[in-house]
C-alpha cells in the first residue's frame, strides 16, 4: 500500500512542479513531453485546450492532496486475491477518468483501461508515469482499444444510451454503470457580484461538458439578469473557441426557428424550461416560488444530478458557489462509492 500511496505523491509532486516553476531538473524531459503532448491533445480534440488541460491536471494535484489522501486510503482493505478491473472511460474532459484509475490501483487490484478515443493521450502518460517510478505497476496497468477480456469487475462510464448497452453485456459481472448527470445551481437572488463571477467557473470550465459542470439556474420568479450577465463577462473569451462558437450559432438559429424566447449575450444563451441537460453554450433556467419548494423538487431529481451549487441554506447537500469543478478524493461519480465497491469484489 505504502508504495502504490508514494507513487501517486510523486505524481502529485511532479504535476504541481509542471504546472509551476518547474525547478526539479530531473524532469525536464518529461515536462517538455508533456507539454508536446498537450499540443497534441488539442489538435486531436479541439475541446482540450491548454487552459483546460492544465485545469485538469490541477485538479488531479489537489485530489491528491496527501493529508486527505492519507484519510482515503484507511477505507481501503487490501484484497485476498488480486483482481482485474476493466474500466471503459469517458472521454468529455480532460483526465476524467483518473479518479476511477487512482482508486483501482490503491486497492491492490489491476486496471484494464479502455480509454475514450477523445482523450487517450493524458491518461496514458499519467500511466507510464506512474510504472517509472513504480515498477511493480507494470503488471497492474494494462490497455485495450479492442474487445475486453479476461477482467473480474466493471466500472463504465457513459450516456444514457451507453449505459443499456454496458448493462447488456456487463450486466454479469460486478459493475458500477454510470450515466448522464449534470449539475444546477440554486440562486437566492442576493448572491454578492463576486459570487456569480464565481459561478462562471461552475458553468464555463471545460466549455460545459462535464457532469459537475453547472447546466441550469433555478432563481426566484421576476429575477432580473442583467447583474447574472455582467458578472460573467470575462468569461466572453470563451467565443473564441470556434466549436464552442459553432454550437452558440447553432442553438440561437434553432430558437430563433422555432419562435422560442430566449435570452443572448452574444456568448451565453438563457432558455426558461423544464429540463435539466441543456446544450453547449445554452443554460436553462427555471423559476420557483420558495426554497422549500426547489428543494424538494430537487431531492425527486437526485438520481439525473451530480450535485447542487448554492450559497443559500437548503434541505439538501450543496456545493459552494466556483466549487463543483474542484472535487476532493472524496467526491465520487454518480456519489457512488468505489472504493465501497472494490472492498466487496472479494
Amino acid at each position: 500500500m505504502e508504495k502504490r500511496v508514494q507513487a501517486f505523491l510523486k505524481l502529485r509532486d511532479f504535476l504541481s512542479d509542471f504546472l509551476g516553476e518547474r525547478k526539479n531538473n530531473t524532469y525536464t524531459a518529461k515536462y517538455e513531453h508533456l507539454d508536446e503532448l498537450i499540443k497534441e491533445t488539442y489538435s486531436y480534440n479541439g475541446w482540450f485546450t491548454d487552459e483546460f488541460v492544465k485545469k485538469a491536471l490541477q485538479g488531479i494535484v489537489q485530489l491528491l492532496e496527501p493529508t486527505k489522501l492519507k484519510e482515503f486510503i484507511k477505507e481501503i482493505k487490501e484484497p485476498k486475491k488480486t483482481k482485474t478491473v476493466a474500466v471503459i472511460m469517458a472521454g468529455n474532459i480532460p483526465a476524467v477518468g483518473f479518479h476511477d484509475f487512482m482508486c483501482v490501483l490503491l486497492s491492490g487490484n489491476k486496471i484494464l483501461i479502455k480509454p475514450s478515443s477523445d482523450d487517450k493521450i493524458l491518461i496514458t502518460f499519467l500511466a507510464e508515469f506512474l510504472m517509472k517510478v513504480e515498477p511493480s505497476f507494470k503488471d497492474y496497468i494494462l490497455f485495450t482499444d479492442g474487445r475486453l477480456i479476461n477482467f473480474d469487475a466493471v466500472i463504465a462510464t457513459g450516456s444514457n444510451n451507453s449505459a443499456l448497452y454496458f448493462e447488456k453485456y456487463f450486466g454479469k459481472y460486478p459493475h458500477i454503470i454510470r450515466k448522464n448527470r449534470t449539475s444546477v445551481a440554486v440562486l437566492a437572488g442576493n448572491e454578492t457580484t463576486e459570487e456569480l463571477t464565481l459561478l462562471g467557473n461552475d458553468i464555463f470550465d471545460y466549455f460545459g461538458l462535464g457532469c459537475r459542470n453547472v447546466s441550469k439556474l433555478y432563481v426566484p420568479r421576476g429575477y432580473n439578469f442583467n447583474e447574472f450577465y455582467e458578472s460573467i463577462f470575462s468569461f466572453s473569451e470563451i467565443i473564441q473557441n470556434k466549436k464552442y462558437a459553432n454550437n452558440h450559432e447553432y442553438n440561437r438559429a434553432i430558437y430563433l426557428l422555432n419562435q422560442e424566447k430566449f435570452l443572448d449575450n452574444n456568448f451565453l444563451i438563457l432558455r426558461e424550461t423544464n429540463s435539466l441537460h441543456s446544450p453547449i453554450a445554452v443554460l436553462f433556467y427555471e423559476q420557483y416560488e420558495n426554497l422549500d419548494e426547489i428543494s424538494q423538487k430537487l431531492k425527486g431529481l437526485e438520481a439525473e444530478l451530480q450535485g447542487v451549487v448554492s450559497n443559500t441554506k437548503l434541505s439538501i447537500k450543496t456545493i459552494p458557489i466556483g466549487k463543483s469543478q474542484v472535487p476532493t478524493v472524496f467526491d465520487f461519480s454518480d456519489n457512488i462509492n468505489t472504493l465501497y465497491f472494490l472492498n466487496n469484489l472479494n
